[in-house]
């Protein structure tokens, strides 16, 4: 049974703002706790013992614990870092040498703002469960591998936490129905981190589409790229500090190998199928989002997919209801994502890539009665104002959720190399008993949610 309610909150477009009555949150959790030696429970101290400048008082702070402290953490520690109104008070990683350097990325910064040149207040935990049940830690940030977020996430919002969760959300279809339903019965903030939404190009490339500048949208363009087969490595010791076991968590069991294990952009364990949507899941779930935003279907999605060789199209393909096509790594694309209209073209990409055809298209503001969508420029930001705010964030988890379902039935597509019909409001596989099986997967004891 859904846990949502039957008529979804209304959403202002422009500020993001959700109508749902929620009550007033709890007073944030102070950042300032120090244990002082005095073998006693943390006090309250003053913002200014932490030589921060008082600019932000402990009580006004978010505190939050980072979870996955590989590749992808990196750049957000240094962000919660670099912001006054947030404390890292906990990182976690089941490889102890990466918990080890986060604890000290975060005590080294701190040091460094505290007036006494010291700080000892981050703790490091193998288990992310030490994390979830501290009542002082009010959000977590979460940078597993992919089939560890849906696991985590449910976690930390039933224990009355906030989340950030890297892309995709899930590891499966099932599990980001079960994610969107926990953050809306527990009234939690979370987002995803599709950070392209916060970025000025894909905004504008997507407001451009869903006003109609280009007309109907035929064809649209999505550059992936490609990840190497992952293969059957070796089997390796196990490295000492490397908790396995817990890595693996509910995946398949395989021998150890660093190269199944690491978390290289250009390969590791997103080369697996074991882990994830492979390319889907990686570049996928970024281009897809905001084809989904542009298209206005956040909140639904396509009705088939397809893989190469099918309605004359080389590439794995899909499909809306309405006839818009989405073709992956088409050769020739010369941006991250193109629309192709009736009336023109979008392309746009990183580094503030936006080209249309006609030029004036991309010039001419929006009118007073066309279709804004939320700005944010900060998609850390913009989470934790919602954090403050009790409001929604500009990638939901519904939103997620409804992304994360394209990349893994491109997945499943790709897997079993034949086409698959999909029911956005349904949420099933149509007509295809075996293709149906995989979305979900087996979880291994005693790793269920």
């Amino acid at each position: 049974m859904s846990l949502l309610p039957e008529k979804s909150p209304e959403r202002d477009q422009r500020s993001g703002s959700k109508r749902l009555k929620l009550g007033r949150r709890r007073f944030l959790s102070t950042a300032g706790r120090l244990t002082l030696g005095l073998g006693v429970a943390p006090m309250v101290v003053p913002s200014s013992v932490l030589g921060l400048g008082g600019a932000t008082a402990p009580s006004d702070r978010i505190t939050v614990g980072l979870i996955g402290n590989g590749q992808m953490m990196r750049g957000h520690r240094a962000s919660m870092l670099g912001r006054g109104n947030v404390q890292v008070l906990a990182v976690c990683d089941v490889k102890a040498w990466l918990r080890d350097a986060a604890k000290a990325h975060v005590e080294k910064a701190y040091a460094a703002e505290a007036a006494s040149g010291t700080y000892h207040g981050c703790d490091a935990y193998n288990e992310y469960e030490r994390v979830l049940e501290r009542p002082d830690i009010d959000a977590v940030l979460v940078a597993t591998p992919d089939h560890w977020h849906a696991a985590i996430s449910i976690a930390a919002m039933r224990s009355g936490k906030d989340v950030y969760c890297e892309k995709p959300m899930t590891w499966t279809i099932s599990e980001g129905r079960v994610v969107a339903d926990t953050a809306e019965r527990f009234g939690r903030v979370f987002q995803v981190g599709s950070q392209q939404r916060s970025n000025a190009a894909f905004r504008r490339a997507a407001e451009i589409v869903r006003n109609g500048r280009i007309g109907k949208v035929k064809t649209v363009w999505a550059r992936l790229g490609t990840f190497p087969e992952g293969g059957n490595p070796p089997e390796e010791p196990i490295p000492v500090g490397f908790d396995y076991e817990r890595w693996l968590g509910p995946a398949p069991y395989e021998p150890y190998s660093e190269e199944r294990t690491k978390g290289k952009y250009t390969g590791g364990w997103r080369c697996f199928w074991d882990y994830g949507a492979k390319k889907n899941g990686d570049w996928g779930a970024h281009h897809f989002d905001i084809i989904q935003w542009a298209l206005g279907m956040d909140h639904s999605g396509p009705v088939e997919f397809f893989p190469g060789g099918q309605n004359g199209i080389d590439e794995m393909h899909y499909r809306y209801a309405d006839g818009t096509t989405v073709i992956k790594n088409k050769p020739g694309a010369k941006q991250m994502i193109q629309f192709f209209g009736e009336n023109g073209t979008v392309a746009t990409g990183r580094g503030n890539v936006l080209v249309t055809e006609p030029e004036e298209i991309s010039r001419t503001p929006l009118a007073i009665d066309e279709v804004g969508l939320i700005e944010s420029q900060d998609h850390h930001g913009n989470w934790l104002d919602a954090v403050r705010t009790r409001g929604t964030t500009i990638c939901d988890a519904e939103v997620g959720h409804r992304t994360a379902t394209i990349c893994h039935l491109m997945g499943i597509v790709e897997r079993i190399g034949r086409p698959v019909r999909w029911d956005p409001e349904r949420e099933e596989i149509v007509d295809d008993v075996y293709a149906a099986r995989w979305v979900d997967r087996e979880r291994r004891s005693p790793w269920f949610l």
